[in-house]
């Protein structure tokens, strides 16, 4: 099959092209990555477009496959969905979605809202089955559907949808095609404490930080902790406040804080976006699961990573820091 693909396209000398939608959160965008690199080596000719959130467009931007990134605003939209201004806005949106034809449209996003804007691009539309999407009636717009289990890790499902989708298995370790190397900005020696998550039975009491930074008062690293909202940096603040050696980071796009991170000896972090990101760039990782299942959506990386915690039972800031000293030990 894979060979039928390329052959398809060398025959008539056809660059293939190739839209990816894989629109949010953070960590789903991160768990795509992989596929992308899989199918970039796959079919090296081929042009891969990503249509992706705006706000994490400069993140798919650093992805070396990527010949095209394509925001889209969903978020930002649907506050304001019946202003002109908005509607206008769309409107020039799905335009520029619908300028080019594309030879696989693969939406491993599998929400409705995905599935429409698949629909409205131009080219065959590949999605999971209905026994294997998030939303069953997403699977209605696609023109190709697969059957790929629910109980395999996030980053396993975007791949092998993507290799049925475009004609190859996948094989080997995920490469989240970021380079940690290239990407650190060199500067003193740190460490990044990820507290904040939109999700409370994600979260990890206060006091636990407190506890664990007070444990890693004596390593001779900044503790740096960052923050998306305004809820959030207050908390990092108050955490901050009560400690020594930390610095609250200014909120920065993601590009910019891949690089934060790319820089860090290690981090530790419960289960959000920046994790996932951490465990792309290779970087020493312990997570902090207390409220969702690492079996589906833990961190998963070439890097040194100790997952700690279960739904209902997380850690004892005891328990991660001696998870740390071994880790970097």
């Amino acid at each position: 099959m894979a060979g039928a693909w390329r052959g398809r396209y060398r025959i008539v000398g056809h660059m293939a092209e190739i839209l990816f939608i894989k629109t949010s959160s953070l960590g789903d965008v991160i768990h795509h990555m992989p596929a992308l690199t899989d199918a970039r080596r796959a079919l090296p000719e081929a042009r891969f477009s990503w249509l992706v959130e705006e706000a994490f467009a400069p993140l798919v931007a650093l992805h070396p496959g990527v010949g095209e990134v394509i925001p889209v605003a969903w978020r930002r939209w649907r506050k304001s969905l019946y202003v002109p201004a908005t509607l206008a806005e769309i409107a020039a949106n799905l335009r520029r979605i619908k300028t080019r034809r594309y030879d696989a449209i693969v939406d491993s996003q599998g929400l409705l809202r995905s599935a429409i804007i698949a629909r409205v691009a131009r080219g065959r539309r590949h999605g999971y089955d209905m026994r294997s999407i998030r939303e069953p009636v997403a699977s209605l717009f696609y023109n190709a559907r697969y059957t790929v289990s629910r109980g395999l890790h996030a980053v396993e499902r975007n791949r092998l949808l993507t290799g049925f989708a475009l004609g190859y298995t996948p094989s080997g370790k995920p490469d989240f095609g970021l380079d940690r190397a290239k990407l650190a900005v060199p500067g003193g020696r740190f460490a990044v404490l990820l507290h904040a998550t939109a999700r409370a039975e994600k979260e990890w009491a206060e006091d636990n930080w407190i506890e664990l930074g007070n444990a890693l008062s004596g390593s001779g690293l900044e503790l740096v902790l960052p923050w998306g909202g305004e809820a959030e940096r207050t908390r990092a603040e108050r955490i901050a406040s009560r400690l020594t050696g930390v610095r609250v980071a200014e909120r920065r796009p993601l590009d910019q804080m891949a690089r934060l991170i790319a820089g860090a000896s290690f981090v530790v972090g419960v289960d959000t976006g920046l994790l996932h990101l951490a465990a792309a760039l290779s970087v020493p990782l312990a997570a902090i699961f207390t409220g969702s299942e690492p079996g589906l959506t833990g961190p998963v990386g070439s890097g040194r990573i100790v997952v700690l915690g279960a739904p209902g039972k997380p850690p004892t800031p005891a328990a991660v820091a001696r998870a740390l000293e071994t880790m970097m030990s």
